[in-house]
């Protein structure tokens, strides 16, 4: 580190390397700046990142970091480099570097129709994405529009793993994955009814509701509080049958759900009249219920939505499987911190190794 330039305030220690530094905005947890990697000429994102005075920001920080540096696929978001001060002592903040992208769909479908093409483009390269994402046993908990960045070719990476996990198949994880914070609209019904013990199937929910969003420029379920998000689910997908019922594994939320009077299912088709039928039939077998019966990415892949676009041969998976994490809810943040200085140490070794 030597350099510091300053940007809306705030101070960036990211030359020699980087220059031309200029704002694009604010991100969960600091600044995002634009930047030219004088090494490469090329333009990156820098996220300037101060989590260690919270608990919570660290194991973001270091679940971001964990995942983001070992995946490499052409709709994830990369890590180029991280930044950070020599010693532990001194790391007040992180910099992860990152590939510039113009912009994300939260801003586009605030300003512009999607034609079916775009539409069909954008889904397959989200479920691209998420199908290397799955098969490193990751739930990645949080998508959504702001989370899908685009650049003006099209091409679409997915962002923002700090609220992902681990979900190895080959472990029980009943009562692990229960703290959720995500944003609210796009979160499957099963979590918040069950509250332990959710799969892969989470996302695919997430994709449905990106889909919706995509087909009319609205979020399909705007709930304003919990019961408000299951009671606009219901409204259109109808009242849950005898067997979706019985994968409610909390009595209290199944009692409840039993005690709402029946409602009807309003058919895509009539929400969405001007979409392409395939993308509906898709769209409802994403928007499932009950999550065992929820399409899985491989076979929404395969759909025939996505049949211009569909190639097995090029859609990779991950050649290193994530196993069982250290949990990391519970350490304080001083070991916290300990490990995000470990992790960008090894990114080092193993880029500088690469180099």
């Amino acid at each position: 580190m030597g350099v510091i330039e300053v940007v809306r305030g705030q101070n960036f220690e990211v030359g020699p390397r980087y220059v031309d530094l200029a704002y694009i905005g604010e991100g969960a947890y600091g600044l995002v700046i634009s930047a030219r990697d004088t090494t490469t000429n090329e333009k990156v994102a820098i996220k300037k990142i101060s989590p260690f005075e919270h608990q919570t920001y660290c194991q973001r920080t270091l679940r971001e970091i964990k995942i983001l540096t070992r995946f490499r696929h052409e709709n994830i978001i990369d890590i180029r480099d991280i930044i950070r001060a020599p010693t532990i002592e001194q790391m007040k903040d992180v910099y992860i570097v990152q590939c510039l992208m113009e912009t994300d769909l939260y801003k586009l479908l605030k300003t512009q129709r999607l034609s079916n093409d775009h539409v069909c483009y954008f889904l397959y390269q989200i479920l691209r994405g998420l199908k290397y994402i799955h098969s490193a046993n990751v739930l990645h908990r949080d998508l959504k529009p702001s989370n899908l960045l685009l650049n003006t070719t099209c091409d679409l990476k997915i962002c923002d793993f700090g609220l992902a996990r681990v979900a190895d198949p080959d472990h029980d994880h009943t009562g692990f994955l229960t703290e959720y914070v995500a944003t609210r609209w796009y979160r499957a019904p099963e979590i918040m009814l069950n509250s332990k013990g959710y799969t892969q199937s989470i996302d695919m929910w997430s994709v449905g509701c990106i889909l919706a969003e995509m087909l009319s420029n609205r979020p399909i379920f705007p709930g304003k509080h919990y019961l408000d998000q299951l009671n606009l689910i219901l409204g259109i997908l109808g009242s849950p049958g005898h067997e979706d019922l019985s994968c409610i594994i909390n009595d209290k939320a199944r009692l409840y759900l039993q005690s709402l009077p029946v409602k009807p299912r309003i058919p895509f088709q009539r929400l969405y009249p001007d979409a392409d039928p395939k993308a509906l039939d898709l769209l409802d077998k994403m928007l499932t219920f009950n999550p065992a019966r929820r399409i899985t990415v491989a076979d929404a892949l395969a759909h025939p939505y996505l049949e211009q676009y569909y190639d097995p041969a090029d859609e990779p998976v991950a050649e290193e499987p994530f196993k069982v994490e250290m949990e990391l809810d519970d350490l304080p943040k001083e070991k916290l911190k300990q490990l995000v200085f470990n992790e960008t140490n090894s990114f080092k070794a193993r880029t500088d190794g690469a180099r």
